[in-house]
């Protein structure tokens, strides 16, 4: 089994000073990224003061029965959209009684896609006090790679809502 190498300049290291600084909590419904974002925010020491909790909702059964995912909108337009991406956010927020709540749905790849819903087709939203705001991507390469790069987006998404990063310069 390999062992990640994380440092200390990786994104959700600053991304989890942030949210500690600014004494933020967050939870996070995944989809398609299947808990890579959580795993990222937990790999940094002491981020228990800060990530409260999440939930790996692949089935639509799940988006409905946990993070309170509107029946009529999985019918309407599905689980890899804006409104689906929107209502995972706003649902892991209420139910873990965060500051900040993320929801990523998409489709990693290889199956799955359809013409209106390319392979690497993610939606990412950060959910909390200022309102919800939602993303499309369209990601290039393969399943591991399109899921890192939503992790990365979502990231930099959770960083400008707590406010941005400070410049490394």
């Amino acid at each position: 089994m390999q062992v990640e190498n994380f440092s200390e300049n990786d994104l959700e290291y600053a991304v989890g000073r942030l949210l500690a600084a600014r004494k933020l909590t967050i939870a996070c419904a995944e989809s398609c990224t299947g808990g890579l974002l959580s795993g990222r925010l937990t790999a940094v020491p002491g981020s228990s003061a800060y990530v409260m909790g999440g939930v790996v909702s692949y089935t639509n059964e799940v988006k409905v029965s946990h993070l309170g995912v509107k029946q009529a909108t999985l019918d309407a337009v599905g689980a890899v959209s804006q409104e689906t991406a929107g209502e995972m956010a706003e649902g892991i927020r209420c139910r873990m009684h965060t500051d900040i709540g993320v929801g990523i749905t998409g489709i990693a790849g290889p199956g799955g896609a359809t013409a209106d819903k390319p392979v690497g087709l993610v939606y990412i939203s950060v959910s909390g006090c200022n309102g919800t705001v939602v993303t499309r991507n369209v990601f290039h390469g393969n399943r591991q790679q399109v899921r890192w790069q939503a992790t990365e987006k979502a990231l930099e998404m959770v960083a400008e809502y707590a406010g941005g990063l400070p410049d490394k310069s």
